[in-house]
């Protein structure tokens, strides 16, 4: 039976590649089947990933097959609003548990002096530190205005309280968004 996993994940292809990865390795493991392929969806006007998807290959078309498929992709962790997906029988799974926050770094309207002195690495560090337990960093994005950093966790609100402090004291995170994607 073909399925495809949609992902309502930002995730560029690397990222999506080490997912795809590590559903394989559990698929061989369980011997349910096995990841076929995948792809990256991207906004034509900005270039920016919307959503990613996955071919799987189960072994079989029983509904415990699909069921524990349904399990594992929950168990992995994957965002709120991502679907499994099958043509022949047509059905629609709704999957995922994870809320995602999207935070967007302004990259031309700051000082010269602050992209100079300031890391996006130190922000993706602090704020995956900040988030310890409740979220973690997945992607990110660089476009011509903006540099977005896409994390994956229990509560979007919790995530976005955790980070606040260190965006308000960060130079770098100065005329930033956050928003929910998931």
């Amino acid at each position: 039976m073909e399925l495809t996993l949609n992902l309502n994940s930002r995730l560029q292809p690397m990222h999506r590649h080490d997912l795809e990865d590590a559903l394989q390795e559990i698929l061989e493991k369980i011997n349910l089947g096995e990841v076929m392929g995948g792809g990256t969806l991207q906004n034509p006007q900005t270039g920016e990933i919307e959503s990613c998807d996955i071919e799987i290959h189960l072994n079989d078309d029983k509904q415990d097959s699909i069921n524990r498929l349904v399990e594992l992709v929950n168990k992995i962790g994957i965002p709120k609003g991502s679907a499994l997906l099958c043509m022949v029988p047509e059905f629609k799974i709704e999957v995922g548990t994870l809320e995602g926050l999207a935070y967007y770094g302004n990259g031309t309207e700051l000082p010269d002096e602050v992209y100079e002195s300031c890391d996006i690495n130190h922000v993706i560090e602090q704020m995956t530190s900040a988030m310890e337990n409740i979220g973690s960093f997945y992607s990110y994005w660089e476009g011509n205005e903006w540099t977005a950093l896409y994390f994956y966790g229990t509560s979007f609100v919790e995530m976005k309280q955790k980070i606040e402090p260190f965006i308000a004291s960060y130079p770098l995170c100065q005329k930033c968004r956050i928003e929910q994607i998931a």
